[in-house]
């Protein structure tokens, strides 16, 4: 196996790990944030519009995690810094 293939396979292999954890985390925390604004809404159902905008900026912080990972991943994938590096 020579250098570009294994620069290759490194690159798809962290990008599909990077992917994965960066995913999980999001996920949790979306889960976990939801479930306490809904707690929330339950016990003071008058503070429903200022739970819910709450909720939604909130959301949109914690997705920005998982957006960045994707990020990460494509430009492992297609704009990686290392191959020019290794293939001439």
């Amino acid at each position: 196996m020579d250098n570009a293939t294994l620069v290759a396979v490194a690159s798809v292999i962290t990008a599909g790990i990077t992917m994965a954890i960066g995913s999980i985390g999001p996920a949790l925390g979306e889960g976990r944030a939801t479930q306490q604004a809904l707690s929330a809404i339950a016990q003071q159902p008058d503070e429903r519009s200022s739970i819910t905008r709450t909720l939604f900026v909130a959301l949109a912080m914690i997705e920005s995690i998982a957006i960045y990972c994707f990020v990460i991943s494509m430009i492992l994938i297609f704009a990686n810094p290392f191959w020019d590096h290794f293939v001439s």
